[in-house]
C-alpha cells in the first residue's frame, strides 16, 4: 500500500479489502473490522480501540488495537515512565501515574543477569529514550541487546518517536558527547545505559535512578555474558569539579548537580588521571541521523516496515506474542498493537507476519516493541477515571517494565 491510504466510506468494505490482503500474506484479520478501517470503541478525544482475531500461520492470534489520530489537537504522546532509567512499573501503573487515557509497554530491557551471578539486573531499556523533550538515554551496544535477533541492518540505535511537529517517525538517535579537562577532551560513549562499550567512559545522572552502575562494565560490545571487566573506575563530578573517585562503580541516588563517569579498561585508565578540584566539563546529546526535527519523545525497539515495505530478513518462524506501533498518513495516524496472551492465543505472530498486519491495517511504516510477557495495551474505558489493561498478559498478571508509549487525551 502507498503512503496515500484510502479512506473507505464503511467497516464491511475496509474489512473486505483487508483479508483479501491478509490472505496473500498468510494472516487473515477476522471479526471485528479493525482499527484502521473503523471507528472502534471511543477512548477519548481522538483515540480509539478495537480487538479482532488473526488467523495466523500457528493458529489464531487476538489483536488490541488503539488508533489515535495526531490531528486532533486533544492528543499527544509521550514516554511512558517510572520516573528512573533503571526502574520498572506496570503500564497500568505508569499511565495512572502520568494521566494517560491509553498505552502500551515500550522497549526491550535488562531483565536478568544469570550470566554474572552478584550483578544486579538493572531494568533498563536497551535503546534511546526521550521524555518531554529531554534526553533520558543512549543505546547500549548492540551485542549487549536483550530480546530476540534483531532484522539484519538494524540496531539498537533505531527509535520509534513523535517530533516538536506531532509527527510520528521512524530514525535512529546516536550519542555525542565529550569530556572536557584542563588537559584536553575525552569522548563520552555512553549515557546513563546499564552496558558500556569496552574501553569507554559512561556518565551517569539522576534520571538513571539508584540502581547499581556495575552491570555497564559487563559482557563486551558482542557478547553480553561475557564476563565482568576486572579494570574500572568511577569519578563523582559536582557543579563542574571532581570531588570523589574509587575503584569500583557504586550505587545509589545521583543529586541533579552531580555526574558520575564510569570507565572500563582504556577508559578506566583515563579517569586515573583525574584529580579532586579538577574542572571537568561532561557534555552529551542525542543525534537523529534522519529528520531535523527535534524529538519531543522517543523510545527503541526495531522497524518491522519501511515505506510500505516489510524489512529484508523478518523472521517468519518463530511466533509469540507482540506489541508493535504502525504510522500512517505522513505521521498524522497511529496504530498500537498487542496481541492477546491468553493460552488459547499465544502461539502469536512471526515477525513477519506482524509486518504484514500492521500493513494491512494501514500502516506505511511499523516498529517491534517488546513482546512475551511484557506485551500489554491498557485504555480507560467509557466513563472511567482509569486504564484497565484490555489484553491478556501471557506472564497470568502485568510485568513491570522501563517504559512504553502513553496516549494522551484532553476531554
Amino acid at each position: 500500500m502507498t503512503r496515500r491510504q484510502k479512506r473507505f466510506g464503511t467497516a464491511r468494505a475496509a474489512l473486505t479489502l483487508l483479508t483479501a490482503l491478509s490472505a496473500l500474506a498468510g494472516t487473515a484479520v477476522v471479526g471485528a473490522a479493525p482499527a484502521g478501517a473503523a471507528q472502534g470503541t471511543p477512548v477519548g478525544p481522538g483515540v480509539s480501540y478495537d480487538e479482532f482475531d488473526i488467523a495466523a500461520a500457528k493458529g489464531t492470534a487476538h489483536a488490541h488495537v488503539l488508533t489515535v489520530d495526531l490531528r486532533n489537537p486533544r492528543v499527544r504522546l509521550d514516554l511512558l515512565h517510572p520516573g528512573a532509567v533503571a526502574a520498572r512499573a506496570t503500564i497500568s501503573e505508569q499511565a495512572g501515574a502520568q494521566g494517560a487515557v491509553a498505552g502500551v509497554n515500550g522497549d526491550f530491557f535488562n531483565i536478568s543477569e544469570v550470566q554474572h551471578p552478584g550483578v544486579q539486573a538493572t531494568g533498563a531499556s536497551v535503546g534511546p529514550a526521550i521524555a518531554r523533550g529531554t534526553a533520558l538515554k543512549g543505546a547500549v551496544p548492540t551485542g549487549q541487546r536483550f530480546g530476540p535477533a534483531l532484522p539484519p541492518g538494524t540496531t539498537t540505535e533505531d527509535v520509534f518517536g513523535l517530533g516538536v511537529d506531532r509527527r510520528a517517525r521512524l530514525d535512529d538517535l546516536s550519542l555525542d558527547g565529550s569530556i572536557r579537562t584542563p588537559e584536553g577532551r575525552l569522548p563520552l560513549r555512553g549515557f546513563n545505559q546499564y552496558a558500556l562499550p569496552v574501553g569507554s567512559i559512561g556518565a551517569f545522572t539522576a534520571q538513571w535512578g539508584s540502581v547499581s552502575r556495575v552491570r555497564a562494565t559487563c559482557g563486551t560490545d558482542t557478547d553480553r555474558a561475557a564476563p565482568c571487566s576486572t579494570d574500572t573506575y568511577e569519578v563523582t563530578v559536582r557543579r563542574g569539579r571532581v570531588v570523589s573517585t574509587a575503584d569500583t562503580p557504586g550505587s545509589g541516588p545521583i543529586a541533579p548537580d552531580t555526574t558520575v563517569l564510569v570507565g572500563r579498561e582504556a577508559g578506566a585508565q583515563q579517569l586515573r588521571k583525574f584529580y579532586a578540584g579538577e574542572r571537568v566539563t561532561v557534555r552529551h546529546r542525542l543525534v537523529a541521523s534522519k529528520s531535523r526535527v527535534p524529538f519531543r519523545f522517543a523510545l527503541g525497539g526495531y522497524p518491522v516496515l519501511d515505506d510500505g515495505q516489510p524489512l529484508p530478513g523478518l523472521d517468519n518462524r518463530a511466533s509469540a506474542v507482540r506489541t508493535a506501533v504502525g504510522i500512517a498518513d505522513n505521521g498524522r495516524r497511529l496504530l498500537l498493537l498487542a496481541l492477546d496472551g491468553a493460552p488459547e492465543y499465544r502461539t502469536g505472530l512471526t515477525i513477519a507476519e506482524v509486518a504484514s498486519v500492521m500493513r494491512e491495517l494501514g500502516s506505511v511504516d511499523a516498529f517491534s516493541l517488546d513482546g512475551g510477557g511484557s506485551s500489554t495495551l491498557v485504555a480507560r474505558a467509557p466513563g472511567a477515571g482509569a486504564v484497565s489493561v484490555r489484553n491478556h498478559p501471557s506472564d497470568g498478571v502485568e510485568r513491570p517494565v522501563p517504559n512504553g508509549i502513553g496516549v494522551f487525551s484532553a476531554r
